[in-house]
């Protein structure tokens, strides 16, 4: 059994999460111990209960310590990877994009499509909104090989969640392919989605959208934001998201949501600045994806190549992730190097990865 300490590098949620799916991917038994350590609140919370036992389902493993507020639990994954229909619910306003994050890489190497709805917080810091995994992340991984469909049927925020992904993916016919994204390009145009609920009489959607334009337009680039003022949350709420894709094919993103005492100025304003410091970086990612392939890339055929905007907690802690499960990636001067193991449904169903996951140091 692969025994994982939480408290390293950023003794986060990620750890939990991404050790869980490799795991599960690679048919090897995982103690994680000090999970969430350096935390505020150490220990599972319920988003991270609901993940775990969410890529349990998808590969019928056995877990023991899996509860609300334990720091220790083992996860014993299954002899194969079983698509279908699920329904997954966070309790609280836990990130339902986290959870989905979570999930995908199971359901890239599944026997049969996943159809999953998954209830919980759409929109919330520390967490990358539903449109960016919409715009950004998803057509990223499209490129390498699965086949992703990702809707917002019901926004939801903080604190009382109760938001719906309908998340639909269609497994990677044979290995993922790497991904090679080392040319920034130039940005042409962005797009973007201004989202409220029940804020319309206090223009929450246009004033975060106009701003963003302005800002935006300020830079020479041509912008639209399609502004939605939403009634079918459980409560009033706001996120603003925008994307881009670079003449080389790059894909940026940025997104805000709304907080109390947070105007919907500061948010217009804050989107646009954290983009352009992205675009402007000669990066060929932004900061969120920057982290977010790393997991996709060690799983791909092939060595990945891409250019960060600079080197994060969240990157160096996912690249220390991957190297526990034998995998080998660094960054250097920005630009993350990963070599995927090339793993394929084949070798899942046979029991048995390309190699041995032994850890690197």
């Amino acid at each position: 059994m692969l025994e994982i300490d939480g408290a390293q590098q950023s003794g986060s949620g990620t750890i939990v999460r991404y050790a869980v799916a490799l795991a599960a991917l690679l048919g090897r038994s995982v103690r994680i111990f000090n999970a969430r350590k350096r935390r505020r609140l150490p220990g599972l919370r319920p988003q991270h209960v609901t993940s775990i036992l969410a890529c349990a389902a998808l590969c019928g493993a056995d877990t023991e310590g899996v509860s609300v507020d334990s720091t220790e639990f083992t996860f014993v994954p299954g002899p194969r990877l079983a698509g279908g229909t699920y329904d997954w619910h966070i309790p609280t306003a836990g990130s339902t994009t986290m959870l989905a994050f979570g999930v995908l890489p199971l359901a890239c190497f599944a026997d049969r499509p996943v159809r999953a709805r998954i209830e919980g917080g759409a929109f919330q810091d520390y967490a990358p909104s539903a449109y960016h995994l919409q715009h950004v992340l998803t057509p990223l991984l499209e490129r390498m090989g699965v086949s992703i469909h990702l809707e917002v049927t019901r926004p939801g925020y903080v604190p009382q969640g109760n938001g719906v992904l309908q998340l639909t993916v269609t497994p990677a016919a044979r290995e993922l392919a790497a991904l090679t994204l080392i040319q920034p390009g130039e940005i042409r145009e962005v797009h973007g989605i201004a989202m409220a609920s029940h804020l319309v009489k206090r223009r929450v959607s246009d004033r975060m959208a106009s701003v963003c334009q302005q800002d935006l337009t300020a830079a020479g680039l041509s912008c639209a934001i399609e502004r939605v003022d939403d009634t079918t949350a459980e409560q009033a709420g706001a996120n603003l998201a925008i994307w881009a894709e670079s003449s080389t094919g790059c894909l940026f993103g940025a997104d805000r949501a709304g907080a109390f005492g947070r105007s919907s100025e500061a948010i217009g304003t804050f989107v646009a600045e954290t983009f352009l410091q992205d675009v402007r970086s000669g990066a060929t990612v932004d900061r969120h994806v920057a982290d977010q392939l790393v997991l996709f890339a060690a799983l791909a055929h092939g060595t990945s190549r891409y250019i960060v905007p600079r080197e994060t907690e969240h990157l160096r802690t996912n690249l220390w992730l991957i190297g526990q499960f034998g995998v080998h990636g660094v960054v250097e001067r920005r630009q993350v190097v990963i070599d995927g193991l090339g793993l394929a449904r084949r070798h899942i169903e046979e029991g048995a990865s390309v190699r041995q996951p032994t850890p690197i140091v």
